[in-house]
């Protein structure tokens, strides 16, 4: 196996890994012993899932999240800098989308160290192929403002963008505000504009539904429990 700074995809919830990532990758994790994780602990129960027989105890965790100091994080690449492999894994998904090991892969680049990103699932790859939405042009926004006045100026700004720019808008909300952040779009955006809501995806409840705004209003899914991403189109 090359040695190189490898970012390993996660399943996007108890989905079964042989449905959404490829042999590939347990090969290539099984080879590792250095990982740079989002947190220890669901780092190290994904490595059993992958392999019953992993050896934990024989690897280290460096464990980089928003509270993880930049001279930490430069820090954790040495064993990479000594010819071992190293991984990046996230909480769910892609590591480095929309995510912090963006932070050492970027160390990684700059030091001219070499970066495999494995195949894996996305939620925004994903949401945007089953939205019906424009998939050429489209802008992922993380969360949202809080504050409700900030919040519905977003919203207004990002539904500008898609009949200027023709740009599919997405964002996410933490999940126990999934049904407000759906009230606040019905509240602030155009009654025509298409809303798609896709939430537990690549899970045997994955809900996934594109309505303009008007129609979303009254039928409002409980998703206070679920990981969503929401899209907004013309």
């Amino acid at each position: 196996m090359e040695t190189a700074l490898y970012l390993i995809p996660v399943t996007l919830g108890e989905t079964p890994l042989e449905r959404v990532l490829p042999q590939h990758n347990s090969e290539i994790i099984k080879e590792i012993r250095y990982f740079i994780v989002e947190n220890v602990r669901t780092a190290r129960r994904f490595l059993r899932r992958v392999d019953a027989q992993f050896d934990i105890d024989g690897s280290q965790f460096f464990e980089l999240n928003k509270h993880t100091s930049p001279a930490d994080i430069a820090g954790f690449l040495a064993p990479l800098a000594e010819g071992k492999s190293m991984g990046v894994i996230s909480e769910a998904g892609c590591p480095a989308v929309a995510d912090p090991g963006a932070d050492v892969v970027a160390i990684a680049q700059r030091k001219g160290m070499k970066v495999v990103p494995l195949v894996g699932p996305s939620s925004i790859i994903l949401s945007v192929m089953a939205s019906g939405f424009n998939g050429q042009s489209f802008a992922f926004h993380g969360y949202l403002p809080i504050k409700p006045e900030e919040r519905a100026r977003r919203l207004k700004q990002l539904e500008q963008r898609i009949y200027n720019e023709d740009e599919t808008q997405l964002f996410i909300e933490t999940p126990y505000r999934n049904g407000k952040m759906i009230e606040d779009i019905i509240k602030n955006c155009r009654p025509q504009t298409k809303l798609c809501i896709a939430a537990n995806l690549t899970c045997d409840d994955e809900f996934v539904r594109t309505r303009m705004v008007k129609e979303w209003k009254g039928n409002i899914p409980d998703l206070s429990k679920i990981p969503a991403i929401f899209l907004l189109y013309k």
